[in-house]
């Protein structure tokens, strides 16, 4: 199947993909390649990807909220404490409705559920590298 996700405008990024799913963070590390990012870092816990943005200051966080050691609502609380312009979209299963809301009042930019469509991603992530983002 072929995948229409456009780059972003010109713009190169810097991208730490943290799920405990290794299956879920090739495939968005694929729509990262195809909208012209870098993963720079890949977490399989909330302690790790805290820890990952805190040594590498990635432009982009994709965070999924149910993970062991540290979920990853509180992984964007810690991140959002130390740097409150961190761009963070949370990944979840569809669910989980309240702990996204609970992720975007604590400031992620935007969520992607699970399973998700990669052009869907795409448009995501394109939205939220340019300053575009918005809840829908």
């Amino acid at each position: 199947m072929e995948q229409t996700v456009a780059k972003t405008e010109g713009k190169s990024f810097r991208c730490v993909i943290a799920d405990d799913s290794a299956f879920a963070r090739k495939n968005i590390a694929g729509v990262v390649a195809r909208l012209g990012g870098t993963v720079v870092g890949e977490a399989v816990n909330g302690k790790e990807a805290v820890d990952l943005y805190d040594r590498l200051r990635p432009d982009l966080v994709l965070l999924d909220i149910t993970m062991p050691l540290q979920n990853g609502v509180d992984a964007l609380r810690q991140i959002m404490e130390k740097d409150q312009t961190a761009r963070i979209v949370v990944v979840s299963s569809i669910g989980h409705k309240e702990m996204i809301w609970k992720a975007i009042t604590l400031g992620a930019k935007h969520f992607i559920t699970k399973p998700f469509d990669q052009d869907y991603v795409g448009t995501i992530i394109k939205s939220v590298i340019e300053g575009k983002e918005t809840q829908s």
